[in-house]
């Protein structure tokens, strides 16, 4: 009887040191950024760096952009801060306020689609850079709360010759009128609505932040990496 009951506690010992040793073996075992980006043709920097900063962007976002053109302009800066800090960057673009937002501008679907059928033809970066700056320019740092109405009155052929200005083929602009690219930015958006709350959105290791002033600048897109580099 004394033998089957320490038998039993030598058991139930083993399983307990079975399930903590897997526990520990779990917490870890880090995922590889490779299984946790959503496309690679989007990020910036190295694939295994031990920082991974993920923006969550819609183009006709006026706080997205207001971000993402800081960036741009300081693009020296910015590819300098990755390197110095092994980060691997990934901008995930959708057209979120078409499919989810209160006024769906048609400008979100459109500029989302240019954006996909630059990132097929390997120019993602060039579109991209170029748009953004194109948009704050002329369009939110210019025309301010009106921006958004005058960008949903453009039609493709504008995000079309955008393309153009960068070198994008006959190809690009096929994709954008043919809508090639449609369901890859549903996709994308109905993804991006079950991981943030608000637009643009940030998640810079354990960091997660929401909005930009539009009167901010770099110092403070700095100031976003750094609470990302802090939180690891």
């Amino acid at each position: 009887m004394q033998k089957a009951k320490i038998a039993r506690i030598i058991g139930l010992v083993g399983i307990i040191v079975v399930i903590f040793a897997a526990m520990v073996v779990s917490f870890n075992h880090k995922v590889p950024n490779s299984e946790k980006v959503w496309d690679q043709d989007t990020t910036m920097g190295n694939i295994d760096a031990k920082n991974y900063f993920i923006i969550y962007s819609d183009i006709v976002c006026p706080y997205c952009v207001a971000f993402e053109n800081a960036m741009i302009t300081h693009k020296d800066d910015l590819e300098k801060y990755i390197e110095q800090n092994d980060v691997l960057l990934e901008i995930r673009v959708s057209d979120f306020l078409y499919e989810y937002g209160q006024s769906n501008p048609v400008a979100s679907r459109y500029s989302a689609e240019a954006v996909f059928c630059a990132k097929n033809e390997g120019k993602f970066w060039d579109y991209y850079d170029h748009i953004i700056t194109t948009v704050w320019d002329d369009y939110f740092m210019a025309q301010g709360k009106n921006a958004l109405t005058a960008l949903d009155k453009q039609g493709k052929d504008f995000w079309i010759s955008l393309g153009k200005d960068v070198g994008l083929s006959d190809t690009f602009e096929t994709c954008v009128k043919n809508d090639e690219t449609l369901e890859a930015v549903k996709e994308t958006a109905a993804k991006t609505v079950k991981n943030i709350d608000g637009m643009p959105y940030f998640k810079f290791n354990s960091y997660i932040a929401s909005g930009f002033d539009l009167n901010w600048g770099w110092d403070y897109v700095q100031m976003y990496f750094e609470n990302g580099l802090k939180s690891r």
